[in-house]
């Protein structure tokens, strides 16, 4: 395996993103490519409703806000704020929606009081710039799995497989799934819960994220799917710590990487890899390293088998939950508040990896489901060795019509074991913005890194 080149002058921190492992796949014909735009929209989801009119067709997307100051300093009002639910589900009523539930959502329904589900009107708000749409058109035909799924070749600018062939694909989309050229986080906060029911701040940092991918200029020559620079801002203990990561859009042809700079020591040293079921520690110890957006790293040690579509309730347009000002209302001893997530009905492509015979994980079993027009996992459902359902993921997505882009990074992920959850990524009042200068490829090199380097 190798690694990148020193000429490279880029970073990946998603603590980390999917790329698929199986067999090797072929892009799709003309004619099939040709759906697109047509019966499917640009990115390969239906553009039809469903015939109860509950989930919407496809109409664009959300390209503009409510009014010209929607957006101050990455905080968007929320565009929906004035719609109420349709209705609510609990435990007792969840038997009537479960076709529509996860295992995971049904599980929390019934072993946590308090815990529903505020369902509103579905709307379709996932847009994309024009250019993503036509290197899309173009990845179709062109797009391959390489080396048994850990890589891919001829994807460029778009999503890789707007058609997918099967679960393998599905995950390389959600690795490859746009979320804009760059986007910065100044308080990208991590929140868990203990088994007393205390909520604990453990981590908040300035994330920075470039996506060579979807830049132009460089998308062509990076080995690069993303570049991160992570700065820590809480605990005490570790202010001033970076954290440089490089993400692989290929894993057959890299590996990801990463360097960390101590000010204590004016050094920047590289991190051994980390990955798969380590735990990750500032979740509290429910987390593992690849549940991180859901699902993170290499695909090596899981098959995975496109069983379909579903329409299922997924939190869904978040604003009032991704920008709120008061974190202590927002995360309960036992549940994020339900009065602040907002929940629709969408279709998902369903996802179960099964853990390969001889491979070693925490989880034996995972269910993924992949919403049809960002190509992000929205939920999963996890098992654990003894094909016990023991933990359920959530992601939060909502619109950036100012960027053309999906907000999808936070996330997170119940114990349905122990009564216990985090959240990560969270932006909370400090807001998400999309940089338009990006920073040369020299300050994303370890270099770079050390140069700026200051306490």
């Amino acid at each position: 395996m190798k690694h990148f080149p020193r000429s490279v002058r880029s970073l990946a921190f998603a603590l980390a993103f999917v790329l698929v492992a199986g067999a090797a796949s072929a892009s799709v014909t003309a004619e099939e490519a040709a759906r697109l735009g047509h019966d499917l929209t640009p990115v390969g989801a239906e553009r039809a409703g469903n015939p109860e009119g509950t989930v919407p067709p496809y109409t664009g997307g959300l390209t503009s806000g409510p009014s010209p100051d929607a957006v101050r300093k990455g905080v968007r009002v929320d565009p929906f704020a004035a719609e109420k639910p349709l209705f609510s589900i609990d435990a007792g009523n969840l038997d009537r929606h479960a076709d529509k539930l996860s295992a995971g959502t049904q599980a929390l329904l019934r072993g946590q009081p308090g815990f529903r589900l505020d369902v509103y009107p579905a709307h379709r708000t996932v847009a994309f710039p024009k250019t993503v749409l036509d290197h899309t058109a173009e990845n179709a035909t062109r797009a391959a799995l390489t080396a048994g799924g850990l890589g891919m070749t001829g994807a460029r600018g778009g999503i890789p497989f707007p058609i997918p062939a099967n679960g393998l694909e599905v995950m390389q989309n959600t690795h490859a799934r746009h979320a804009g050229v760059a986007q910065l986080m100044p308080d990208n906060s991590i929140y868990y819960t203990d088994k007393a029911g205390d909520v604990v701040l453990s981590n908040r940092s300035s994330l920075l994220i470039e996506f060579p991918y979807y830049d132009d200029r460089r998308s062509a020559s990076s080995p690069l799917i993303l570049r991160a620079r992570k700065e820590q801002l809480f605990p005490a203990s570790a202010v001033g710590q970076v954290l440089l990561q490089w993400e692989p859009l290929s894993y057959a042809d890299h590996e990801r990487r990463y360097w960390q700079y101590l000010p204590g020591q004016r050094r920047v040293r590289v991190v051994p890899d980390v990955g798969h079921d380590q735990i990750n520690g500032v979740t509290g110890g429910i987390g593992t390293v690849d549940d991180v957006y859901l699902f993170s790293g290499k695909l090596d040690r899981f098959r995975f088998a496109l069983v379909g579509k579903r329409e299922l309730y997924v939190p869904y347009n978040t604003y009032r939950f991704a920008y709120h000002e008061q974190p202590e209302q927002v995360f309960l001893p036992k549940f994020v508040n339900p009065d602040l997530v907002r929940w629709e009905l969408h279709r998902v492509w369903v996802v179960e990896a099964t853990l390969k015979a001889g491979a070693r994980h925490l989880y034996s079993r995972r269910t993924f489901y992949v919403d049809e027009d960002s190509w992000s996992i929205l939920a999963s459902d996890q098992y654990d060795q003894d094909g016990k359902l023991s933990r359920a993921g959530f992601s939060y997505l909502h619109q950036a019509w100012d960027a053309t882009a999906p907000i999808v990074h936070t996330f997170g992920h119940y114990d349905l074991l122990h009564g216990v959850y985090y959240v990560a990524f969270w932006p909370g009042k400090a807001g998400v913005t999309f940089p338009a200068a990006l920073q040369p490829d020299a300050s994303w090199s370890p270099e770079g890194l050390a140069a700026r380097g200051v306490r």
